[in-house]
C-alpha cells in the first residue's frame, strides 16, 4: 500500500511549466529520479519548442510572401500605366541640396515627339528647383516633324523657366553622334556663348533633308504584280515604290525638301548667327556632310570640345550655382515586368519604334544615315 500511495502521489511542481524544463534536465542528471520526472514531460518542451519554431517560419514565409506579392503589384501597374511617372536619380553632386541641374537625355532616332523626351521637358517644366538642364543628345536625327516638335518645346521651356529676365540656361553635351535632326534640336540654345559641347570623338552636322525613295516597279513588272490603286490625283502616289518616278513627281518631292531643308537652316540661324554669315563656312555645311567634333568646332557648329560634366559645369556657370551647393539630376522610365522578361528594351524602345508602313510613306527626315528608315530603326532597337 505504501508503495502504491507513493506511485500515485503528484508532485505540484511537475505540473507547473516553468519547471518543466529543470525537472526534465534534472530528470536527465539524476537517475534515481526518472520514476519522479516521467520522459513525457521532456516531449512535452520539445513539442513546444517544435510548435514556437514553426510559427516563427511561418510568420517569416507571409512576411515573404506579401513582399513578393507587392513587389509584383509594383510591377504589373508600372506595366499597365499608359503613363508611368518619370524615376529621378541621383547623376553626382550633393544629395541635401536643393538646386538641381537636370540632364534631359535624347537618345536615339527621333521618330516621336510625345514621347519620353517630351516627358522629361515637362518634368523639369514643373519642378522649380531645377535651375538649368544639360541637353544630351545621342541621335542620328529623325523626322523633320518630331524634331522641331522637342526643338519648340525647348523653347518653350526656357521662356517658361525665365526668371526677372534672366535666361534659363540650356547647354547642349554631344555623345557619340548628334547629326540632322539632333543637330537641329540643339539649336534651341540659342546664340548663347560656350553652350554647345562635343567630344572628341562626335560626328556631327548633316544639316539637311532626305525623303527616302526607292522604285521596285521594274521588281514587281518581272514578277507580273500590277499596282491598281485607284488615286484622286496624279500627284496622289508621287514616291510610291510601286511605280516609276516621274519628273513631275520628282519635282514635287524635291520642292518637300527644299522648303524643308530653308526651315532647317532658319533653325540653324537662330543657334549659330555667326556661322550662317559665314559663306565660305555655309557652302561646306549645305553640302549635308558629317564633321567630326574638331571639324564642327572649326566650322562654328560647336563652341567647345567636352564631355558632359564640362557641360554640367558650364551651367552651374550660367545659373550662379556654387560647387558642392546643387545636385545633378538624370531621369528615366520605369520598366514594367513584360518589359523586364523581354530584357528591358522592347519597351523602352517603343518610341524609335518604325513600321512598314512607315516605311513605305514618302515622309522627310532631318536624318544622318545611308541605309533605309526601317533598317535603321531596327539597329537601333537591338543594338
Amino acid at each position: 500500500m505504501g508503495a502504491s500511495n507513493h506511485d500515485n502521489h503528484q508532485d505540484p511542481l511537475s505540473d507547473n511549466p516553468e519547471t518543466k524544463v529543470v525537472h526534465a534536465q534534472y530528470a536527465k542528471d539524476s537517475p534515481g529520479n526518472e520514476t519522479r520526472f516521467p520522459p513525457r514531460i521532456i516531449v512535452e518542451q520539445q513539442g513546444r519548442i517544435l510548435r514556437r519554431t514553426f510559427f516563427v517560419i511561418l510568420l517569416i514565409a507571409l512576411g515573404i510572401s506579401i513582399l513578393f506579392n507587392f513587389g509584383l503589384l509594383a510591377q504589373y501597374q508600372s506595366y499597365i500605366q499608359s503613363d508611368p511617372e518619370i524615376i529621378e536619380f541621383l547623376q553626382s553632386g550633393s544629395r541635401v541640396a536643393v538646386d538641381k541641374v537636370a540632364i534631359l537625355d535624347v537618345e536615339g532616332t527621333i521618330l516621336r515627339g510625345d514621347g519620353f523626351v517630351k516627358k522629361q521637358i515637362d518634368r523639369i517644366k514643373n519642378d522649380e528647383n531645377v535651375r538649368g538642364v544639360v541637353l544630351r543628345v545621342n541621335s542620328p536625327g529623325g523626322t523633320v516633324t518630331a524634331s522641331h516638335y522637342l526643338y519648340h518645346h525647348l523653347k518653350e521651356l526656357q521662356q517658361h523657366k525665365r526668371s526677372d529676365d534672366q535666361p534659363f540656361p540650356l547647354v547642349v553635351s554631344m555623345g557619340g553622334m548628334a547629326a540632322s535632326g539632333g543637330y537641329y534640336i540643339s539649336m534651341a540654345v540659342g546664340d548663347a556663348p560656350n553652350t554647345i559641347f562635343a567630344e572628341d570623338t562626335t560626328w556631327t552636322g548633316s544639316i539637311g533633308v532626305v525623303i527616302p525613295s526607292y522604285d521596285f516597279s521594274g521588281f514587281l513588272s518581272k514578277h507580273e504584280i500590277v499596282d491598281y490603286s485607284y488615286v484622286s490625283g496624279k500627284f496622289k502616289q508621287m514616291g510610291s515604290f510601286t511605280r516609276k518616278r516621274t519628273p513631275e513627281a520628282s519635282e514635287k518631292l524635291q520642292e518637300l525638301v527644299d522648303e524643308s531643308f530653308s526651315g532647317f537652316l532658319r533653325v540653324v540661324s537662330y543657334g549659330r548667327p555667326k556661322v550662317v554669315a559665314n559663306e565660305n563656312a555655309m557652302r561646306e555645311i549645305k553640302t549635308g556632310q558629317i564633321f567630326t567634333a574638331q571639324q564642327a568646332l572649326r566650322l562654328g557648329l560647336v563652341d567647345k570640345i567636352g564631355f558632359l560634366e564640362d557641360a554640367t559645369e558650364r551651367v552651374a556657370e550660367l545659373a550662379a550655382l556654387n560647387d558642392g551647393e546643387y545636385r545633378v539630376v538624370r531621369y528615366q522610365q520605369p520598366i514594367g515586368l513584360v518589359d523586364t522578361l523581354l530584357g528591358g528594351q522592347m519597351l523602352q524602345n517603343k518610341e524609335s519604334q518604325f513600321t512598314l508602313s512607315d516605311w513605305a510613306t514618302p515622309r522627310a527626315y532631318y536624318l544622318s544615315t545611308w541605309l533605309p528608315a526601317l533598317t535603321q530603326n531596327i539597329f537601333e532597337l537591338y543594338r
